[in-house]
């Protein structure tokens, strides 16, 4: 018996060793990490004019690897520190929103799967705003804000402004921005800045704490993390830390100004250092050099995926996204506002996490370096095995469908039709030709209602790996694609799609111009008629809608110029010019004007006035008018 016992005890010592070896030989392939980085970021930062850059690697609970690139400061020559040069870091801040949460669940003081109106003083509406079934789903809890699944629209218009006095305290924001429900709670992944923001504010409520301050203390305070806060715009004594974020703009940098977003969804700052200690402390089981922020059966659950739309699909954890690279789950976020781009990945079976931050704008360089950081550090053979077609099932499927994340109730509404959107078109052999952010990809079918993208290099996707599309139905019984990641896609129908509303827009458009052309050339004609004044009538409002409808698109065109600093319409940065009141009575004018053209239409047939043609002419513009009626109608522009 005691020979038996040290038989395997000299067994368990020599696993143990050779497991050590392997966490070291692993650890050991890192070893070229700075050539690595200088290889791929100096290109990078030339190729794509970047103007700061900052990157650090942890690993088995060390910084191996931190770095800063190109100038915080181009007038002042100051160099990025990835110790004390700070970047805005976007949507990475909603990790810290999510740790502030299950701190607070740890203390017993709130439920994942509570109603958040029991933490709340507002009002979260019961009911949807659209569909059939309004009137009882179930409550939003924190588990479906963590999830992005509560169910609430998006305000595009709401998330990024140019001054403090115009980004309302977060108490204020979470009422005078609230959106409407627009799906049942936990069945739609529709990433959610309000949902966060809102957790945010739960955190406030629920501590007695301001949020930016709960987090100072409870987080960054025993992590060390002294170049990092919440607070917008920073503090004084972070005045001359953050980076100046530049764009490339005719061969020169241009400086952008400081960028005010709701707090707990994407207003934190910080460095790569900090970030580094972040990632370690999750790596670590929510403990690090003896501070704990959560407990490490916390950290796992927090790790464990807690909704996805399909088995095959990566989905969400609670905070993190799902991603799989060369084989290898990766738990991530990604963060972006105008100026400056983040990313946050990390492997923890592998022990090891990666964090970089930006200004310049290119959201992809952090996924490209993520994919090329998989590809040299942990490469596989990629020789996929895709199976071929029939075509079948494929044909329901063509259409145009619009991200989830959209508004359904305000004018935010008709950006369904410019941002998001995914064309899906049959080619000759069955095939799913699909059109995403202005890359095609071919999509075989290997299971009814589900595609595998056929092609062989990484798409290049922030939220997803875009390798799997599963259609299934929406709450509302619209065709919907679902793929790895926090969005999903709807179907739109016919009329609601951007090539019917546009063509269809210019059409009437050029239909009221052209009247107004061909009317004028034959009152030159025909100088010495007396036209009647049904006739006159009937013109002048047919003119008067054709030049209003001008106005219109040259006023909307002008307001909606993008800002070429930020690359956002300056409308969505909180810039409207003077006159926007005059553009947005517009609609209701012509909705006058093509009420008394129905009036006048129907006269002009009761009592026989121009000839057929004429009225027949004439209907048709009445028509286009109501059409544009109920153009201004189902877009919200009212």
């Amino acid at each position: 018996m005691f020979k038996t016992i040290i038989v395997v005890f000299i067994l368990l010592v020599f696993v143990m060793v050779d497991s050590r070896s392997a966490i070291a030989a692993e650890a050991s392939n890192l070893s070229d990490m700075e050539h690595f980085m200088n290889e791929f970021l100096r290109d990078k930062v030339d190729e794509e004019h970047i103007p700061n850059l900052a990157v650090s690697v942890v690993s088995n609970g060390e910084i191996i690897f931190e770095k800063g690139y190109g100038f915080a400061d181009i007038r002042e020559g100051v160099k990025v520190d990835p110790e004390t040069t700070m970047f805005r870091i976007g949507s990475v801040s909603k990790l810290f929103t999510w740790t502030a949460i299950m701190q607070l669940v740890e203390q017993g003081k709130l439920s994942l799967n509570t109603d958040i109106n029991q933490y709340l003083d507002v009002e979260i509406p019961e009911k949807l705003a659209v569909g059939s079934n309004q009137t009882k789903p179930k409550p939003i809890t924190l588990m479906d804000l963590m999830t992005h699944t509560p169910g609430f629209e998006d305000y595009s218009s709401s998330i990024f402004r140019l001054s403090a006095e115009e980004m309302p305290p977060l108490s204020q924001y979470v009422r005078e921005y609230r959106p409407e429900r627009i799906f049942p709670a936990g069945e739609v992944l529709a990433y959610s800045n309000y949902g966060t923001a809102l957790a945010g504010y739960i955190v406030e409520h629920v501590s007695g704490m301001p949020y930016a301050e709960y987090v100072k203390e409870n987080i960054f305070k025993p992590l060390e993390m002294d170049y990092s806060t919440f607070r917008q715009p920073l503090p004084k004594d972070f005045s001359t830390n953050l980076a100046q974020a530049y764009r490339y703009i005719d061969g020169e940098f241009k400086e952008g100004n400081f960028e005010f977003v709701p707090a707990p969804a994407g207003g934190m700052s910080s460095t790569a250092t900090d970030m580094a200690t972040f990632m370690q402390v999750y790596l670590e089981g929510g403990s690090l050099h003896g501070e704990k922020i959560l407990e490490k059966d916390t950290v796992q659950q927090m790790f464990q995926q807690q909704f996805t739309h399909h088995t095959l699909l990566d989905g969400v954890a609670l905070g993190f996204m799902e991603k799989t690279v060369n084989g290898k789950r990766i738990l991530h976020h990604a963060g972006s506002t105008a100026l400056f781009d983040t990313g946050l990945y990390l492997l923890p079976q592998e022990n090891i996490g990666l964090f970089i931050s930006y200004s310049g704008h290119n959201y992809l360089t952090h996924t490209e370096l993520f994919q090329a950081f998989m590809d040299h550090y942990f490469p596989i053979e990629k020789n996929v095995s895709i199976p071929s077609t029939n075509g079948e099932n494929t044909a329901q499927y063509v259409g145009e469908y619009h991200q989830n994340r959209k508004s359904i109730t305000n004018a935010d509404r008709i950006t369904s039709l410019i941002m998001g959107t995914i064309q899906v078109q049959l080619d000759k052999d069955g095939y799913l030709l699909v059109t995403q952010n202005g890359v095609n990809n071919q999509f075989v079918e290997i299971e009814p209602g589900i595609y595998q993208n056929t092609r062989q290099e990484p798409p290049m996707d922030a939220y997803g790996e875009f390798n799997m599309i599963v259609f299934q139905t929406d709450s509302h019984g619209n065709t919907m694609i679902t793929t790895d990641g926090p969005m999903t896609y709807s179907k739109a129908p016919w009329y609601a799609s951007s090539g019917f509303t546009f063509s269809s827009l210019i059409l009437v458009i050029l239909f009221f111009l052209g009247s107004i052309v061909s009317w004028g050339i034959k009152a030159l004609i025909r100088r010495k008629t007396s036209p009647c004044k049904r006739t006159i009538l009937g013109k002048g409002l047919a003119i008067a809608t054709g030049l209003l409808l001008l106005l219109l698109v040259v006023g909307v065109a002008i307001s909606g110029e993008v800002d070429p600093i930020y690359q956002l319409p300056k409308e969505a940065l909180g810039i409207t010019p003077v006159w926007m009141p005059i553009l947005d009575s517009i609609p209701y004018l012509l909705t006058i004007l093509g009420i008394t053209m129905l009036i006048l239409t129907i006269s002009l047939w009761r009592r026989r006035y121009w000839s057929i043609f004429g009225r027949l002419y004439y209907s048709l513009l009445s028509i286009l008018n109501l059409y544009l009626i109920w153009i201004f109608w189902y877009w919200n522009l009212y």
